[in-house]
């Protein structure tokens, strides 16, 4: 059968005479996870003793606190593919997602997701979590993914996040010859009115913020790393269409697919901070085959 997810502190001279609610929630435990311990089966217990938030700590006390169980909803079902993890422990994973792979199911594309492959591996390795997305990518877009095992630990690396802890880092193949040899588009972006998909560059959009650096010039595109310091929709795609060179194989942005059948774009970086191992995290995955073969055209010519 599989654990809940569980956590202990032990309080320390300064908790003395504190009250548990306010001492959980300096240990980052948020008040919606608070409510569900109480309604959805969880458990509170301070030196193995059953209590409620308005106990009054004493120093060395124990503190352990198992969260409810977490169950999947009726629409998500696991399905059963590999995934290729690059990394797992009690708390996360991370993922290095194929282009052609939604993040999440959609209308379009309601089987094979990242999420409901998760569900189904947790479900064949008895891992008591439902799917905990924390830096989600397109469709088309292959690379790592960072993804939390349960509501807590997700709040708090999407709180990182927040705060710009999460770093990711992009390698891309753009149309044409990027003169400059690195810069920084900043442009607001926003929905298209017409559009539920599309973005744009707009006055009223939400500031966003990319860098870039050119890796190397081919006759008719250019190789180029990138860095975000916002995390918008289609963000990478909207910006370098924005200054006229649109990524190899995105269509919906002015590109084409004379090199590659989809939007040239692979998150290459992943770095954070673990929030309970308290240690920085660095994860890199190599280009896919499709983005290596068009280098390798591009380098013949």
């Amino acid at each position: 059968m599989a654990k809940n997810f569980t956590m202990e502190f032990t309080a320390g001279i300064s908790d003395e005479g504190k009250m548990l609610r306010e001492f959980l929630k300096q240990m980052e435990i948020s008040k919606s996870a608070l409510t569900d311990i109480k309604f959805k089966g969880g458990f509170i217990s301070v030196n193995g003793q059953e209590v409620n938030v308005r106990y009054i700590l004493k120093p060395d006390d124990r503190v352990r606190i198992e969260f409810p169980p977490e169950i999947p909803s009726e629409g998500m079902k696991g399905e059963k593919f590999p995934l290729s993890i690059i990394y797992e422990d009690d708390y996360l994973l991370v993922v290095n997602k194929p282009s052609g792979m939604n993040t999440i199911p959609s209308r379009e594309h309601p089987y094979g997701s990242l999420a409901s492959g998760l569900i189904g591996y947790y479900e064949e390795n008895g891992i008591s979590a439902t799917t905990h997305i924390v830096t989600r990518l397109d469709r088309d877009t292959s690379g790592l993914v960072l993804i939390a095992k349960h509501s807590h630990v997700h709040h708090l690396l999407s709180k990182q996040q927040r705060s710009g802890g999460v770093s990711r880092s992009y390698e891309a193949l753009a149309e044409g010859i990027i003169e400059q040899d690195e810069g920084t588009i900043e442009a607001p972006i926003a929905r298209k009115p017409d559009s539920i998909i599309e973005r744009e560059v707009h006055s009223n959009g939400q500031y966003a913020c990319t860098l870039f650096k050119v890796a190397q010039r081919y006759g008719v595109f250019t190789h180029i790393h990138l860095r975000l310091k916002t995390g918008r929709t289609h963000q990478i795609r909207v910006h370098m269409s924005f200054i006229g060179h649109p990524l190899l194989g995105d269509t919906l942005y002015g590109g084409n697919k004379n090199k590659i059948a989809r939007q040239a774009l692979h998150c290459r970086e992943l770095l954070f901070t673990h929030p309970f191992l308290h240690k920085e995290m660095h994860f890199t995955a190599s280009l896919p085959k499709d983005m290596q073969e068009v280098l390798k055209e591009g380098r013949s010519l």
